[in-house]
């Protein structure tokens, strides 16, 4: 077994750190574990986005999802990725039969907004497809009553494994006391936050399917945050008053190891999305349609085309910016207020991550691949 290792922030990223704003929190990581020869994020094809848009993809009156639409923009998307013609042959250069494979989600907005069963069904299927047993694909979260709401167990063959990580809400037997992030943000009696145990002991790979959101602390929840915060105790602690400390600790949560080195890829489940009010769904009108989906393996470079989508959107409302962080505009009553935020937003986490080393930022740099299905 490896020596435990100790870093700090600027350990991680000394270039980085030369050229970081003052007053940021001072972070230990704890971990055994060591960084794979090619990490995960940002993975084989760094700085590559494939975008796969369906406008038949969901029925936006009464909220069906075309499964064969999914299907055929699921297979779309990994073979453009990976620029291999057999979608069998796609998903093999990820994922062998002896692996164990995570499939993150994101419910924090359900039953409204969440990933989609039917998005979350179609990678089973092809997991399955390439031979990995039913019982070695984890369909996971931290919180069960949300992902209760979602019955994802319907929509998968028997055998596939449906957790939600606390059992009761604050319970810390579901995650690893060996690997955490240590930082006092606020003053607050537990500073340490926990990777889930699967992560550390059973999966060997994981894929991150997160929604297109909007974000009242973090200006945008994506890939980064649905992995870093979506994987990790005591996280909601970053925030106080109009303070959030999302702008550092949401990439330096997803750089830890084996976090970082296990989570393969990332397939964005833009089929609806929350425009204003995020995490949650406050309010139906704040829920829109993409009707898209992101393939990737770097989550940066998803995010920084997220970004985009929600400031677009918030335009199109008249809405303030997500990049808005005037104290002016923070204030109660946000969840029904578009030109009001609960916190002072930190939507820079994004390119903080990728002077982590955890992807490409500049949308210059960023190649993106557009299909229509």
């Amino acid at each position: 077994m490896d020596r435990r290792t100790f870093l700090t922030l600027s350990a991680t990223a000394p270039a980085l750190a030369a050229s970081l704003p003052e007053g940021l929190p001072k972070y230990r990581v704890v971990s055994q574990y060591k960084a794979a020869a090619v990490p995960g994020m940002p993975g084989r094809f760094a700085g590559q986005v494939v975008r796969v848009r369906a406008d038949s993809a969901i029925n936006t009156a009464t909220e069906k999802i075309s499964v064969p639409v999914i299907q055929e923009m699921v297979t779309q998307g990994m073979t453009r990725l990976t620029g291999l013609a057999d979608a069998r042959d796609a998903w093999r250069s990820f994922f062998e039969p002896a692996d164990v494979v995570g499939i993150k989600v994101n419910c924090s907005g359900a039953p409204q907004v969440m990933s989609s069963p039917e998005v979350v069904a179609e990678i089973v299927r092809n997991l399955m497809a390439v031979g990995v047993p039913a019982r070695q694909i984890w369909i996971y979260e931290r919180f069960p009553d949300q992902m209760a709401t979602v019955k994802y167990q319907h929509y998968v063959p028997a055998g596939v494994h449906v957790d939600g990580i606390e059992k009761s809400r604050g319970s810390v037997l579901g995650y690893d006391p060996a690997t955490y992030v240590e930082v006092d943000f606020f003053g607050e009696d537990d500073t340490r936050s926990m990777l889930v145990r699967h992560v550390s002991e059973r999966f060997t790979k994981i894929i991150n399917v997160p929604n297109m959101k909007d974000h009242g602390a973090a200006g945008v929840t994506g890939c980064l945050k649905n992995i870093a915060y979506g994987n990790f105790s005591n996280v909601a602690r970053s925030h106080q008053f109009a303070k959030t400390n999302t702008l550092s600790f949401i990439g330096t949560l997803a750089s830890t190891e084996p976090l970082r080195s296990k989570t393969v890829l990332n397939i964005m489940d833009g089929m609806r999305g929350v425009w204003h009010g995020g995490p949650f769904l406050h309010e139906k009108r704040f829920r829109f349609y993409p009707k898209e989906m992101m393939f990737g393996t770097d989550p940066v470079a998803i995010d920084r085309l997220l970004l985009d989508v929600i400031e677009t959107k918030r335009k199109q409302e008249n809405a303030i910016s997500v990049w808005e962080r005037s104290s002016q505009h923070v204030h109660r009553g946000f969840e029904n207020d578009p030109n009001a935020n609960n916190f002072v937003r930190e939507p820079g986490h994004i390119e903080f991550a990728a002077g982590m080393g955890l992807g490409t930022y500049d949308v210059k740099q960023i190649i993106e691949k557009a299909v229509q299905v």
